[in-house]
């Protein structure tokens, strides 16, 4: 009994929780981009395919533990040199799943020097019933940079008749350049979050939705090819030096097919990561 007594008064288990940190750097040499630095931490992997002719070199992102819960915590840090131009992509869709109260941390940090070009490319997030998620991606520019970034999100996955009862999102954009902000943007949404969307006029019952930006050159060059590839369901505008687009569809499919082909756009039609081809 003593000793049954002394089991009933021990701590409570810590539950096991994901953590993953990447660290990778592109420097530009006799012309050509090539990888500089990298670290890689726990769940976080970067892997490096062949780039096919003149592609940008790309790095793949990839969480080994499969997807993500309340507790864990994942990001990536990547930075281009002066001239370097890179693609960062992810190996499949994020996923979030039920929390048991915290949310899952994702920071995101890229820094550019002068001359350099990123495509941040990542696959869509895929929030399922219960998950909660607190995304933030910082940037940093310089001088003359360009920088193509989309973040999707899927509200559970209406293939599965899943519906998003409860669950928590918060996604923060800074991009900065020259160290003064130019673009900032807070998502937020909670609580019932199928009932919270449904009748609002930007969502109209869709269950996918994306943000794309561009800042770089004349960006009104892209607008209205952009907005005929945007369809409907969404809008983009342009202001000082930046491009900003939403789209909104039913399913991710329908939203895979109207992202492909804006960012190739924007990223000057050079071919998207292999990944990301349906």
């Amino acid at each position: 009994m003593p000793a049954l007594d002394h089991l009933s008064r021990a701590a409570p288990m810590r539950m096991q929780r994901a953590q993953g940190q990447a660290s990778v750097s592109f420097r530009s040499r006799d012309g050509l981009t090539c990888l500089d630095r990298l670290f890689q931490e726990g769940c976080a992997k970067l892997r490096f395919p062949r780039p096919l002719g003149g592609d940008d070199p790309q790095a793949i992102l990839i969480n080994t533990s499969g997807g993500l819960t309340g507790g864990d915590r994942f990001g990536v840090d990547v930075s281009l040199t002066e001239g370097a131009a890179a693609c960062i992509t992810t190996q499949a869709c994020e996923r979030i799943y039920r929390s048991t109260g915290a949310d899952a941390v994702v920071s995101n940090r890229l820094r550019l020097s002068a001359g350099a070009r990123l495509a941040w490319l990542p696959q869509e997030t895929i929030l399922f019933d219960g998950g909660r998620l607190s995304r933030s991606l910082d940037v940093d520019l310089a001088g003359d940079a360009e920088l193509v970034a989309v973040e999707a999100v899927l509200f559970g996955r209406q293939a599965m008749g899943e519906t998003l009862r409860s669950g928590h999102l918060h996604d923060r954009w800074r991009i900065r350049r020259d160290g003064r902000l130019v673009f900032a943007d807070d998502l937020r949404v909670e609580g019932d979050i199928a009932a919270r969307l449904a009748p609002q006029p930007a969502m109209a019952g869709g269950r996918a939705m994306a943000t794309v930006l561009f800042v770089g050159a004349a960006p009104e060059r892209f607008l209205d090819r952009a907005r005929c590839l945007i369809g409907p369901n969404g809008g983009a505008s342009t202001w000082n030096g930046k491009l900003l687009a939403r789209l909104v569809e039913e399913t991710g499919l329908a939203l895979r097919r109207r992202l492909e082909p804006l960012l190739t756009l924007l990223t000057g039609g050079r071919p998207l990561p292999r990944l990301w081809q349906l």
